[in-house]
């Protein structure tokens, strides 16, 4: 496992130095959704290329579980020592996975538009580094950081809005650990959007642990939701602040087979209240819908506008 961990960090840094994103891809497919929108200014809406990521990162999970990286051994060594080819491959998502994407953050654009919200896009905006943080790669993080914060700051950045907790939590609580002077304004799009209607009436939400126990969002949309007169079933042991379970999404890369496990329990937990589920995380969504057979999965951007 320590082989395959070693490879992985290779990986991931030579796709930052190579193309600004952890995974070999197009960096196409995270700006064709900005078409039409004003570029730069001092507030600008980031996406961190998350949700075009999330589809791709499960393709990666699947490789990763054919060529053996979880099973420990010498299946796991020899994973690693294919890694440089994986590096090598460019992913790409499927046409349907992309416009998807592209639909969650056209719809999110909109709604901060219709509430008088005005922003930017940058077009080449670089991944956030929360990878290499999360798989505990501290030093690599601390020096992408600065890279990131330099990034804003040359284009005269002062405030971030933010589209999902990983990024969120990266830029607000982790950033200012790690980067002299960080002085952005961070802010998700929940906290400033007023949407006005909803396409389903009643509805499990599956909660991101980032935005509930660290990022003091719990509450945030599900005022949102019932903004719109959206319904949604509660249950302490299930949905509660303090005991709503994991994704699965917090191993994936190490141990997809355990992610896999995870996300199975969890929808089953959540199929008990409904069979519709909302989720606020692009990883979440990926790695539920994964085991959610029969259920209906949406993210929050989906389902209000």
């Amino acid at each position: 496992m320590e082989d395959w961990i070693r490879s992985l960090r290779g990986i991931i840094l030579d796709n930052l130095r190579r193309n600004g994103m952890p995974l070999p891809i197009d960096r196409a497919i995270c700006n064709r959704w900005t078409s039409g929108l004003a570029e730069g200014g001092k507030r600008v809406l980031y996406t961190s290329c998350m949700y075009q990521l999330a589809p791709l990162i499960a393709k990666a999970v699947d490789l990763l579980q054919k060529v053996g990286a979880s099973s420990g051994g010498l299946r796991a060594r020899l994973a690693a020592a294919g890694a440089k080819l994986f590096g090598g491959l460019a992913l790409k998502p499927s046409e349907e996975e992309t416009r998807r994407a592209e639909n969650i953050l056209r719809n999110i654009a909109a709604m901060l538009a219709k509430s008088g919200v005005q922003f930017g896009v940058l077009k080449d905006e670089p991944y956030s580094g929360a990878l290499l943080y999360e798989l505990g790669f501290e030093d690599d993080f601390a020096s992408y950081a600065k890279e990131v914060y330099r990034y804003f700051k040359e284009r005269g950045v002062e405030e971030v809005i933010t589209v999902d907790p990983h990024t969120h939590y990266t830029l607000e609580r982790l950033y200012p650990k790690y980067v002299d002077g960080f002085d952005l304004k961070v802010v998700s799009y929940m906290d400033l959007v007023r949407p006005s209607k909803a396409v389903v009436n009643r509805v499990v939400i599956h909660d991101s642990c980032l935005y509930a126990r660290f990022l003091d969002k719990y509450d945030t949309y599900r005022r949102l939701l019932d903004s719109v007169g959206v319904v949604h079933i509660e249950d302490p042991y299930i949905t509660g602040k303090a005991y709503s379970g994991c994704c699965g999404g917090p191993v994936e890369s190490v141990r997809p087979d355990v992610a896999s496990e995870v996300a199975k329990i969890r929808v089953k937990q959540l199929s008990r209240l409904s069979d519709v589920v909302v989720t606020v995380c692009p990883i979440c969504y990926v790695n539920l819908s994964r085991a959610a057979s029969g259920l209906k999965m949406y993210d929050l951007a989906e389902v209000i506008s």
